[in-house]
């Protein structure tokens, strides 16, 4: 797991430095900040998406993960889970926009290819190259998006050690079985949500990205079981 702890590593670190200079930006610049980074995020979901190969069994997969996101409520309890972390710091300046922060950055580092390749990578050869790459560029991002969005940022941390590692230790654990087109459309159910989540993040429309989550875990295992019978 050394490529998740250095990524996370890398988030805190980029975090301090925007926690620093949040106070030299005027909310004018931090608003045209983060509405760049809505716009990067809805590239990047774009060219994530374009690999689907099997639109139906995604389709299936967001229908059959929405469902059981919305049962448990993903993003309810995500809301919740960051309201209880933000009254620990109710006299920190500027954390009106904790939770925001902290569930938008946390889907942002989790939900991308990079999160899901580079963990099974590691998990699979144990070679931390695409995280270590990640680490980089969501180091230089958490700088930004602390500045604009304050502390609530640095606790994407969480999320990110939890599904990352998670994700390499089940990798390792099943390396056998992962195949080209689990990581594919994988991929492409994870730049759906992405977009879904620039949605939000340029104000255009409030999605609950969280609650299909499971969306992710579903394609997996409807491309395993088409590979097997049929």
């Amino acid at each position: 797991m050394t490529g998740t702890i250095i990524n996370c590593i890398a988030i805190i670190v980029g975090c301090i430095f925007g926690l620093i200079l949040k106070e030299h930006f005027p909310k004018r610049m931090s608003a045209i900040l983060f509405q760049g980074i809505g716009l990067v995020t809805l590239i990047l979901g774009i060219q994530m998406a374009i690999r689907a190969k099997d639109i139906l069994l995604i389709i299936f997969s967001l229908v059959i993960g929405g469902i059981l996101g919305e049962t448990i409520d993903i993003e309810k309890r995500l809301d919740y889970a960051g309201e209880k972390i933000k009254s620990l710091f109710k006299q920190v300046k500027g954390n009106e926009y904790f939770t925001e922060g902290f569930i938008t950055t946390s889907l942002l580092y989790c939900v991308g290819s990079m999160a899901v390749m580079g963990a099974i990578e590691e998990g699979i050869s144990g070679s931390p190259n695409i995280l270590m790459a990640k680490s980089a560029l969501d180091g230089i991002s958490s700088i930004i998006l602390s500045a604009s969005l304050g502390i609530g940022v640095l606790f994407s941390t969480i999320p990110v050690f939890i599904y990352q590692g998670t994700i390499t230790k089940i990798a390792f654990l099943i390396k056998d079985w992962i195949t080209v087109d689990i990581i594919n459309e994988m991929t492409a159910v994870g730049g759906i949500l992405i977009i879904g989540l620039s949605l939000g993040i340029l104000e255009i429309k409030k999605i609950k990205i969280a609650n299909l989550l499971p969306s992710l875990l579903i394609i997996t295992i409807l491309i395993f079981l088409k590979s097997k019978y049929f």
